[in-house]
């Protein structure tokens, strides 16, 4: 079979035709473009470290490479697949691929030139794949689903999302269905219905070129999840008010938030100031009172902040009324300045 270079990793994954049992009678595994494959009940579970790899399936888009001494006829560039899974060929005209494997194509488009030519040798190949999505979610800037098409790097990926918001968070989540193999990190973990490989990496440290191996291929299918990051919002009398992003596994203090916003304004009431922090499994927010001048003349210890928590620090009049304000500010993310620390 001929195989773009470039491709051939994604090929060589996929090329196998092994399918995983999930051990549930009557159900189907949903493969490539919309074939539908029997699991036997029978079966055991895959194991993570075990290469499974499902034949991979063409769809609408896709780009093959078709060849063959009797088809000289054909133009030399690649034939895409179109919206209704055909392909052009010559002496037969349109013929449905959609759903098959590259075997299977090479083998329906020999039996129908065999109508019209002795023994035809039709090869087939993989130009490049169009068909195959990827759900890319959480603190990026155009979430949703992208086509893999072709290699792609999970930073590829990202980029092609639009990167990644500011408040995005340092880690990122793939998930990716067992026919595809599981992911090739060391943290790799099956889910509980066994049916999905998990694995959670640090994206800072491949954006710094930290850890580039861990920066993998992904594949048709994966879900790639973006959390935002753990933040504590500094408003009111301040220099520099806004949310602050914490570092992974970061605990920040009020002190520690203030020099982030760049000290206290003139017109600050430090005396009252007030930390917001949302109750235990609940939405609403309770109201901490912190004398944020005796911290600063260490008369009173410094106060620790949780992931989301509001430091308050209002001027000499009005608390109440921008209190509220700035809290409806927050929860609705508008006209909120993001800032992450270094």
């Amino acid at each position: 079979m001929k195989v773009s270079p470039r491709l051939q990793p994604v090929v060589r994954s996929t090329m196998i035709a092994r399918i995983v049992p999930f051990g549930l009678a009557g159900v189907f595994l949903i493969v490539g473009a919309g074939a539908q494959i029997p699991i036997s009940p029978d079966e055991p579970k895959a194991k993570c470290g075990s290469q499974i790899r499902s034949t991979y399936l063409l769809g609408p888009d896709d780009q093959l490479e078709i060849s063959g001494p009797e088809l000289s006829d054909l133009p030399n560039k690649p034939v895409r697949i179109d919206g209704e899974g055909d392909i052009q060929v010559p002496l037969v005209g349109r013929v449905h691929v959609a759903g098959l494997t590259v075997q299977q194509t090479e083998q329906k488009l020999n039996k129908l030139l065999s109508t019209y030519i002795r023994k035809p040798q039709v090869v087939v190949g993989v130009a490049e794949v169009r068909s195959q999505p990827v759900s890319i979610l959480g603190a990026v800037n155009t979430p949703g689903v992208h086509q893999v098409q072709g290699h792609k790097t999970l930073l590829e990926m990202l980029a092609l999302a639009g990167g990644i918001r500011p408040d995005a968070g340092y880690s990122v989540r793939i998930t990716r269905q067992l026919e595809w193999g599981c992911i090739p990190l060391p943290k790799t973990e099956l889910d509980a219905s066994g049916r999905f490989s998990v694995a959670e990496l640090n994206l800072k440290k491949i954006m710094e070129a930290k850890n580039p191996e861990e920066n993998i291929q992904i594949l048709p299918h994966d879900v790639v999840s973006v959390p935002k990051a753990e933040m504590v919002y500094v408003i009111g009398e301040v220099k520099r008010s806004g949310g602050f992003v914490l570092g992974e596994h970061e605990v920040i203090s009020v002190l520690q938030a203030l020099s982030l916003a760049e000290g206290l304004n003139t017109t600050a009431d430090a005396r009252h100031a007030r930390i917001l922090r949302l109750k235990r499994d609940a939405d609403q927010r309770e109201e901490l009172a912190v004398n944020v001048k005796d911290v600063l003349n260490g008369k009173k210890a410094d106060v620790a902040l949780r992931g989301n928590d509001i430091l308050f620090i209002p001027g000499s009049t009005g608390k109440k009324a921008a209190l509220r304000a700035i809290e409806a500010a927050i929860q609705t993310g508008t006209g909120m300045a993001i800032w992450r620390t270094p």
